[in-house]
């Protein structure tokens, strides 16, 4: 039923008839949301839709634009999305009217005849009018320009110039592989960094955000610099995927697709924000249902997963891009130990089956990540083998003193817990060590407190606690910093820290059940029976400190003697208030 409601066809009665295209235009668009509803894919969806703009266009230019003009030197030129054949139901339709010299003035009237009536009809349009001259200049000026005609596609008129076009701005003349892909991981780097660098918010931009479909675009774009083609199968062919990996990467992309027809059909308009409001519609869009979890939270579980997932792979492919593109040619290699070396400053495994032959260096790697001077990141061969070895951590995994010993180094180390917990994250080591935690990762928590997933919210409560034992970071929380540089064992506090909300989205009191959970860890970590229940207290009484302080009258002297009496000591109260 799907596949025949995209068979989209332009039947003008008269093409110039602002009332005849508006009418077409919503019949497109009902059928394209009753395939959306009925459960087409959003790859066809997006490409009917494109096609049917072609065809819309193509009437229309013809109708308004001189046939004669156009051929002389007029073309009309499909870009970013559109050219992409990616148009989504609220996309802009993004076109360049390409001259081949300066227009005349009646050819100048005629484009913006043309300009207006298709926002007459009711279509979102962002254009741009320039000569060949002037495209060069600007390609060359700006990454995003350059980008965009990349994706040129030809839509009709003069059918030379966009070949011509293409010639001016291919990577031997402006911007080369090299500076090509420097600018673009720049520019994904500020990208995330507007986002808090995570994918995790509740309201997530499912276009822009971390893991989101511009991360994937920026791999096609780098890719088609390179390579000369944005297929993701080619990177495959060219060792810098595997199959499997492109068939990951496909069916994320085909997800956020889906959410994002969704987000615009619900809306009538183009939103790429997963928010609230639209969060439950969507879910029942792709029919989940409540049950033991709410379908809301099913959904949204299914997202965060997605693009975490998106986003490591991501990494794995922007890292051999540097290898190939800034770094080629011979590696300065360094031993490390019998496991690992670093290859230009990355870290790697000595050889393939390193992680099956001794599985504890699954924790090692993340060790040395921090511990060993110069070493940059992991090399992408690595995290790859990480991902496919995450089935050797099982309870003997969990039982083995070299792995327990050596997470509780990462833990004690003079710096580097954050990156490390999140590397761990990222590729589900952590998760999967800690099996409580993989339970949490991308669970949804509605209340004034939070904006992250559980699974963030913990990375982020050690990464504060982190950046306070930070001396440069001292002007920001003047007094948290003085305590925590002062604190007594301080890995005691990153354990509650990344603990204390590990039992949420079972049911009942998760500070209580949480406190059952961390008594268990740290015994089996071999933490003092002072230090396992330490932990343990400041998990079940995270909550006290500001419970009080909110709701009770912290006047009455009686609430502070039962505070005080909860509390104890002045070493509890400092962590718990840190």
């Amino acid at each position: 039923m799907a596949e025949r409601l995209l068979g989209l066809e332009c039947d003008f009665r008269n093409a110039s008839s602002v009332d005849d295209c508006k009418r077409q235009l919503e019949i497109a668009r009902k059928r394209l949301a009753a395939a959306h509803a009925a459960g087409g894919r959003p790859s066809r969806i997006i490409s009917a839709y494109s096609g049917f703009i072609d065809s819309l266009l193509g009437r229309v230019w013809g109708d308004l634009v001189d046939a004669q003009v156009s051929q002389s030197g007029i073309s009309l030129i499909a870009v970013g999305g559109y050219g992409r054949e990616e148009l989504h139901p609220g996309s802009d339709i993004d076109l360049l009217i390409l001259l081949g010299r300066d227009a005349s003035p009646e050819e100048i009237e005629r484009i913006e005849r043309f300009v207006r009536f298709l926002w007459d009809v009711g279509l979102q349009v962002g254009h741009s009018t320039r000569t060949l001259k002037e495209c060069v200049r600007h390609a060359r000026a700006d990454i995003t320009v350059v980008t965009n005609l990349m994706e040129a596609r030809h839509l009709t008129g003069a059918t030379g110039l966009l070949s011509r076009l293409r010639t001016k701005i291919a990577p031997s003349r402006m911007w080369s592989p090299r500076k090509f892909f420097a600018a673009k991981r720049e520019e994904q780097l500020n990208r995330h960094a507007r986002y808090g660098d995570t994918a995790y918010n509740l309201e997530p931009q499912i276009k822009e955000g971390p893991g989101g479909l511009r991360d994937i675009q920026t791999i096609q774009w780098v890719g088609h610099r390179y390579f000369g083609t944005p297929d993701l199968q080619k990177l495959s062919e060219e060792g810098f995927l595997t199959e499997a990996e492109v068939k990951e990467l496909v069916k994320g992309r085909e997800f956020l697709w889906r959410l994002r027809n969704g987000l615009h059909f619900l809306t009538n308009r183009c939103e790429d924000r997963l928010l609230f409001d639209y969060q439950r519609e969507i879910a029942d869009q792709f029919g989940y249902r409540d049950g033991a979890q709410l379908a809301v939270e099913k959904l949204m579980k299914r997202y965060f997963r997605t693009v975490k997932q998106l986003r490591v792979l991501n990494e794995i492919l922007l890292q051999h891009f540097e290898e190939a593109i800034l770094h080629p040619g011979r590696k300065r290699t360094s031993i490390i130990n019998r496991r690992f070396r670093t290859v230009d400053g990355m870290l790697e495994v000595s050889h393939p089956e390193v992680f099956t032959r001794q599985p504890f260096a699954l924790i090692e790697a993340f060790l040395l990540l921090i511990q060993e001077s110069g070493v940059r990141d992991f090399r992408g061969n690595t995290v790859r083998l990480i991902r496919a070895n995450l089935k050797l951590i099982d309870s003997g995994f969990r039982k083995d003193i070299r792995c327990r010993s050596l997470f509780m180094e990462i833990l004690k180390s003079r710096s580097g817990q954050t990156r490390a917990l999140r590397k761990m994250d990222a590729y589900g080591v952590l998760g999967a060590y800690l099996p409580a935690f993989g339970r949490i990762v991308g669970q949804m928590q509605h209340d004034l407190f939070h904006v992250y997933t559980v699974d963030a919210h913990l990375l982020f409560v050690v990464r504060n606690l982190r950046r306070m034992d930070i001396t440069e970071h001292d002007d920001e929380l003047p007094e948290c910093s003085h305590l925590m540089q002062g604190l007594f064992k301080k890995h005691r506090l990153y354990l509650a820290a990344l603990l204390h909300d590990i039992a949420k989205g079972r049911g009942g009191d998760h500070s209580t059940l949480g406190e059952r959970d961390a008594l268990r860890f740290c015994r089996s970590h071999d933490l003092s029976d002072y230090d396992a229940k330490f932990v343990a207290w400041l998990v079940r009484m995270h909550l006290l400190m500001s419970w009080v302080a909110q709701r009770q009258d912290i006047s009455d002297p009686e609430i502070i003697d039962q505070f005080v009496s909860q509390v104890g000591d002045q070493e509890r109260l400092d962590n718990l208030y840190l």
